[in-house]
């Protein structure tokens, strides 16, 4: 007897998207049965798939033929929206990444998720997703210590994606770079040769660890110098950063700033304590290096799709978040299969 494939429709065909479309053929319990475009006529959009492209007001229409919507808008603009109105009509996962306002959009989502009887996960990706997960688990073996997320050097999609909002701006590209100073400073937290004020774990500002760069096209009139305050002005993505604007033509940006890699990781550094009282010192570190941050995001949005359908077969409604589903949801052979396999 043929399995039974999990049918996704993909919302959103930009880098994500498709990266999603891509890594379906990975995973060889699922099946792509449709991708939504706000574009008119939806058959503009020119995909690499041989499925149905169909406008988003049109949504409604599939709600028996999609298990699983994969959400791939922006979290500046798009899933605010987009989020709750599709909660109501399909199972989804998305990858909202405004860390600042998760607990909100989760909120809205849990909402709209539980009145249409169905199963949402949010915020799915390595950060946050897997990078959140990390500081948990490091932060729950080691509690005497801190945590540090660096991420890059590398492409920030959500970041980028803020910037293309802007008035005046074509296309743009953001770079995420750590600082070396920030990095030399935690490791001297486990280095024995030390000296004990370099042994103290670090406070540090969002400005002291990462500054951002961003290379943006800019529309013909546009005000470069009012596109580059907006940009340094907006919170939750600039204002907290030393940032740099460059300008640059459409032609240049594709040339030189095309490559979507991205990374980063997350490090604990922390200390248990003997009888003998003498300090034993620690650190944890869990890092990526992506050569294509959308291929990768999508891999991990697929993984907890998964998640979410045997959720939604359980008739377990509303909204999570990674902390909440267990990892043998995500096993595409099961929990008995993991437990032999990987325990």
């Amino acid at each position: 007897m043929k399995k039974e494939l999990i049918k996704i429709g993909i919302c959103g065909y930009g880098n994500l998207g498709r990266g999603v479309e891509l890594n379906i053929a990975q995973n060889p319990d699922m099946e792509l049965a449709a991708v939504f475009t706000r574009r008119k006529p939806p058959g503009a959009l020119k995909i690499q798939s041989d499925v149905p492209v169909v406008h988003v007001d049109d949504a409604a229409d599939w709600r028996d033929k999609i298990d699983v919507m994969i959400l791939c808008g922006g979290s500046a603009q798009d899933l605010p929206q987009q989020g709750p109105a599709f909660a109501k009509m399909f199972n989804t996962v998305d990858s909202f990444d405004t860390h600042a306002k998760i607990p909100d959009y989760l909120s809205a989502m849990d909402a709209a998720a539980k009145a249409g009887s169905h199963a949402s996960v949010v915020s799915v990706g390595w950060d946050p997703g897997l990078f959140s997960l990390m500081r948990l688990f490091f932060g729950s073996v080691l509690p005497n210590g801190k945590t540090y997320s660096f991420w890059g050097e590398g492409v920030s999609q959500g970041h980028s994606d803020a910037i293309r909002k802007v008035n005046g701006v074509a296309d743009a590209i953001q770079y995420t770079v750590p600082k070396a100073g920030a990095l030399e400073r935690i490791r001297k937290c486990t280095d024995p040769n030390s000296t004990p004020l370099e042994l103290i774990p670090p406070n540090f500002t969002a400005r002291e660890m990462h500054s951002r760069h961003c290379w943006v096209a800019t529309k013909d009139g546009a005000d470069e110098a009012q596109i580059e305050r907006d940009i340094k002005q907006m919170a939750d993505y600039f204002a907290d950063y030393d940032t740099t604007v460059n300008f640059i033509s459409q032609e240049k940006l594709r040339e030189f700033h095309s490559k979507l890699y991205h990374g980063g990781k997350v490090i604990r550094v922390g200390k248990t304590k003997e009888m003998s009282d003498e300090v034993n010192r620690h650190a944890l570190v869990f890092s990526l290096k992506l050569d294509s941050n959308p291929e990768f995001t999508s891999s991990v949005l697929l993984a907890y799709v998964r998640a979410v359908y045997r959720l939604a077969g359980r008739g377990e409604y509303g909204a999570k978040t990674v902390f909440d589903i267990p990892p043998v949801l995500l096993f595409p052979t099961g929990a008995e299969d993991a437990v032999k396999k990987l325990l």
